[in-house]
């Protein structure tokens, strides 16, 4: 066994969710390296839904202008009732709060091979095909791995190799949940005619079935088997798939991009973190597609723990902040799965007594103002906010900022707030002008390097020295902070407030911060 270099921090797997954080940490200065046990990326197109969270999280990252042309831009979700009439179109609540479209299909070959491309650019990541990882071991300071038949050494370990991850066994955790006996056929297809920038979801209970469109005439089709159709070991024969895409094409083998049988799990990591080890994407939730949010939860993993990592390698957080990463995904995760599974219950059911039902009580509801925003803003999609972990306790605190343009009084120019802020953290006064409280509040940017800027919401230029001034110039500036008028904001890198808070109140505020930050 040859000796090998030590790194900031080592990942496990050149998926998605492990490429995405590699470049996270990467473009925070740490080295890095990936592991993939395989030759190559995946040629499988397996997630086909890349939300507007984690195209911010590639804006992040510096690449979101490589991942944008592989996206169709989409608009959500089309779902249709037991007589495949269109029932309601589920999309975005305020579209493009965040900075892009909200739901946007793709195929992972073209995202694996453009963030393959981005990390092989950095100069401080590394990626290593054909090294599988065959030990784990800690101390205090470092971990150690045997890889390939090479030792090397991290601070950290990031376990993002899938649901049969080899980190999870390696540490010995288990998974709680279930798997789902329902058999589907996925079938990904090429020179197809659907033009729909939306997937659509299909409840006919005599064969519930999912059509999401793709670029340049790709399609995904899912359909649910029923006894004697198949196995989930079975190889799909091209006749089943050729009857059962035939209500909406002709189809030829070569057409046939991959076609498996597959049962769906829901199932979430007892433990998310042993020691300096960390498990992200698959390796620490598994669920079912109908709420399209599997690699999304992953690439949310991943913009959760990369910056805290970063903070405690540069020695600007205290090491105990990582382990907020667990606290603050884990039960968000936990209620993506349950909702993930209660939609695939309540839209694919085969019971026809119940989807009849169940088109009746949409359709009610889809008559009253309430019902229509649940439906048709997605509401019924877990909301991400945190009630524990790096935050301190408070009105408006563990919930995400969007991302609109602002008018940037230092450079005259309108850009997206997170290009004027910055990647790291931010310190946002909302109508605070008077220089002494900046003053005082300027103690808790300090301890963070954080930008500043102040937020006027009543249309007026304020004049403040040494704070940039961002004015709203259609409206969501305003909005996004109308709850904090007169409150000093605290964002996080991830762009979670962290805490928010009168500027009387700053002394009370900075012990709390403080605590994140190593001890002098």
């Amino acid at each position: 066994m040859s000796a090998d270099t030590s790194y900031d921090v080592a990942i496990c797997g050149a998926g998605p969710v492990g490429m995405t954080a590699g470049l996270l940490l990467a473009a925070q200065g740490l080295t890095v390296i990936v592991l993939e046990r395989r030759s190559t990326t995946s040629n499988e197109p397996k997630a086909i839904s890349i939300d507007d969270e984690a195209l911010r999280v590639y804006q992040q990252a510096g690449v979101v202008d490589r991942v944008l042309p592989i996206v169709v831009p989409g608009t959500g979700t089309r779902y249709f009732d037991s007589n495949d009439e269109p029932a309601f179109h589920g999309g975005a609540a305020i579209p493009y709060r965040l900075g892009y479209p909200f739901k946007n299909p793709f195929a992972q070959p073209d995202l694996e091979r453009v963030l393959l491309s981005a990390l092989q650019d950095s100069p401080s990541a590394t990626v290593r095909f054909d090294t599988e990882v065959t030990s784990i071991s800690q101390n205090a300071d470092a971990v150690e791995l045997v890889a390939g038949g090479r030792y090397l050494s991290a601070r950290y370990l990031l376990g993002c190799d899938g649901g049969r991850s080899t980190v999870r066994s390696l540490l010995g955790i288990e998974m709680t949940g279930r798997s789902h006996p329902e058999l589907w056929l996925v079938v990904d297809t090429l020179g197809d005619f659907h033009t729909e920038r939306y997937g659509m979801h299909h409840a006919d209970p005599k064969r519930p079935h999912v059509v999401v469109p793709g670029l340049n005439g790709r399609c995904r089709y899912e359909f649910r088997l029923f006894d004697g159709e198949g196995t989930v070991t079975d190889a799909p024969p091209f006749e089943l798939i050729e009857d059962l895409v035939s209500r909406y094409r002709t189809i030829t083998p070569d057409q046939v991009e991959r076609a498996v049988n597959y049962r769906f799990h829901g199932l979430v990591a007892d433990q998310w973190q042993r020691g300096r080890c960390f498990l992200l994407g698959d390796a620490a939730h598994m669920m079912p597609p109908f709420a399209g949010q599997g690699l999304n939860s992953g690439i949310r993993d991943a913009a959760n723990l990369a910056w805290k990592i970063a903070g405690v390698v540069r020695g600007t957080l205290n090491e105990t902040v990582a382990q907020t990463y667990e606290s603050e995904r884990a039960p968000h995760a936990r209620a993506v799965v349950r909702a993930s599974e209660r939609l695939g219950r309540v839209v694919m059911t085969t019971n026809e007594r119940l989807a009849h039902r169940r088109d009746e009580l949409i359709g009610a509801a889809l008559k009253t103002v309430d019902g229509r925003r649940f439906f048709e803003t997605m509401a019924y999609r877990p909301p991400y906010e945190f009630t524990d972990g790096m935050i301190v306790a408070g009105s408006g605190v563990g919930v995400v900022v969007g991302q609109p343009r602002a008018f940037d009084s230092a450079t005259r120019t309108i850009e997206p707030l997170d290009d004027v802020l910055g990647p790291g953290w931010a310190l946002v006064g909302v109508d605070v002008t008077d220089p002494a409280d900046w003053k005082q509040a300027s103690r808790i940017a300090d301890l963070f390097d954080a930008s500043t800027a102040m937020v006027p919401t009543d249309h007026t230029v304020p004049r403040l020295e040494s704070v940039n001034v961002l004015l709203d110039v259609d409206g969501r500036l305003d909005a996004e902070f109308a709850a904090y008028r007169g409150h000093f904001v605290l964002l996080r890198p991830d762009h979670v407030v962290a805490a928010a808070w009168y500027p009387t109140e700053t002394d009370r505020i900075l012990p709390a911060v403080t605590a994140w930050t190593p001890e002098l």
